[in-house]
């Protein structure tokens, strides 16, 4: 029996609408507004394009091997480090110590004290630096690096690397699989560091053929180096070229502005742990971290500092939370430094209310974006911001500004920040695996506050009355970007 044409009608129409009833009633779970909206917006208007999508990319959950083996590490660290108190003693507020009980008890991970060697901002110098650290390392190097590439910019770190193992130091080395294989060298780039004796696996692979499959859209975007427990760097630099090697790039003059922090002490081990459980997710390999001892001298450079890990794994977007609650503990000024910043509703209310609250609120981001969707989605925000006070630094283009930090009340001895791997932006909030650190007292937030009259000396300032005369037309494209940043 043959089914007509009005007969398959019917079935599609009863099969589309069946989708959209489903949807509205499961979509929204679990979901802030934005982004319920977002996909309901896209399997309303193409069902059978916008369901897939969802089913693909729409939980912020991992497979199930990884969400365990995160849930099994937390628990761990939390064992492990139970008997540590949640900060060490100093003259911290009771507001600042919240803060540091919070991410604790997201995380895990306590509030301890470390060294600081010095905010890295020339990128050069960022490289050469921890070329340098690792021609120190005696027993082991620990290499996380979201993007990597051997050019000729990086050549010094890989050939440190080369001589470490010589020397017979144990290299283990992490990068993103989706987030490096764009850039030139990416298809040799695994032989050559297996040729001078780098232990190296992928992040995140996308390789179904071998039956190693994930979400596409989830990356591990954290950046960090570990030297033999002893000495670290964390920040927003990825291990390529500051031009990203793209054509597009070289031919605009286009390079990329970033920071890396140089650490020692005890906070070196919480960066070692959140590697061990990176490397036994790629590897299976179970590495035993020691925790070395560390005496710190009470000088300036010690800083009371706390690693926040966030990611897919994590439930609670520790990164968001920890984010809201230095803008709302801003009394005078708040400083804010991101490439992307498109907030949740929760940080554009705290960001606003700080402004009517009487802070000095600057924005520090790029004059061009260097990813269109992402560039005209972050400017959709930028009404509500300058309405509310709040002053918008572009560093002039063709630089791309990718220092990520937030300071709050840098010249009061109230103090806190963090900086690290994570943007201001939803992909950060709830699909990257991000690496931040926290501080208050000793001297990184004051570095941080220098570095940001740098930038500013290098931006134009962003008026309402300028972006007032915007044509329609960017209106419109802002805020049909600004609706896709909220698809997670």
């Amino acid at each position: 029996m043959s089914i007509d044409w009005t007969s398959w009608q019917t079935i599609g129409l009863i099969i589309d609408y069946s989708i959209k009833i489903i949807a509205i009633g499961f979509v929204p779970e679990g979901r802030r507004p934005s982004s319920s909206t977002a996909w309901l917006l896209a399997i309303l208007a193409l069902p059978y394009l916008g369901l897939p999508l969802f089913l693909l990319m729409g939980s912020p959950y991992i497979n199930r091997r990884r969400h365990r083996v995160q849930q099994e590490a937390n628990a761990l660290l939390k064992n492990v480090q139970a008997t540590i108190p949640d900060h060490p003693d100093g003259k911290l507020s009771p507001e600042i110590i919240s803060i540091f009980k919070l991410n604790r008890r997201l995380t895990s991970l306590p509030a301890v004290t470390g060294v600081n060697h010095g905010v890295h901002s020339d990128y050069h110098d960022i490289i050469r630096r921890m070329a340098e650290a690792v021609d120190s390392a005696q027993h082991y190097v620990h290499v996380e690096i979201y993007i990597m590439a051997w050019d000729h910019s990086t050549d010094i770190f890989f050939r440190a690397l080369e001589r470490a193992v010589q020397r017979g130091v144990k290299v283990r080395l992490l990068f993103d699989h989706v987030g490096s294989w764009k850039y030139p060298g990416y298809r040799t780039l695994g032989r050559r560091l297996t040729a001078i004796g780098v232990e190296w696996h992928l992040m995140l692979p996308l390789q179904p053929w071998r039956w190693r499959f994930r979400r596409p859209d989830l990356r591990n975007h954290r950046k960090m180096l570990i030297i033999d427990g002893q000495r670290a760097f964390m920040g927003s630099a990825n291990m390529i070229d500051s031009s990203y090697l793209l054509r597009a790039n070289i031919k605009a003059g286009r390079h990329w502005v970033d920071i890396m922090i140089e650490l020692s002490g005890a906070i070196v081990a919480q960066l070692n742990m959140i590697f061990a459980v990176d490397w036994y997710l790629e590897s299976d390999e179970l590495l035993e971290v020691v925790d070395q001892e560390h005496h710190s001298p009470q000088d300036a450079d010690v800083n009371t500092m706390q690693i926040v890990p966030s990611g897919p794994g994590y439930t609670t977007e520790p990164n968001l939370r920890m984010f809201n609650s230095i803008i709302h503990h801003a009394k005078h000024r708040l400083i804010m430094c991101s490439p992307y910043f498109i907030p949740d509703e929760s940080m554009l209310e705290a960001v606003t209310s700080a402004c009517y609250r009487g802070v000095k609120v600057d924005l520090l981001v790029s004059e061009k974006a260097d990813q269109f969707m992402v560039g005209h989605a972050q400017s959709s925000y930028y009404q509500a911001l300058l309405e509310a006070g709040v002053r918008i630094y572009q560093y002039h283009a063709p630089f791309v500004l990718h220092s990520k930090y937030v300071i709050a009340d840098p010249y009061d001895h109230n103090s806190v920040g963090v900086l690290g791997s994570s943007n201001m932006d939803m992909r950060s909030f709830g699909l990257n695996y991000e690496i931040s650190l926290m501080m208050s007292e000793g001297d990184i937030i004051a570095q941080l506050a220098q570095l940001t009259q740098e930038y500013k000396a290098k931006s134009i300032e962003l008026t309402l009355e300028e972006w007032n005369k915007r044509s329609w037309g960017r209106r419109y494209l802002d805020n049909v970007m600004r609706l896709t940043s909220a698809l997670q």
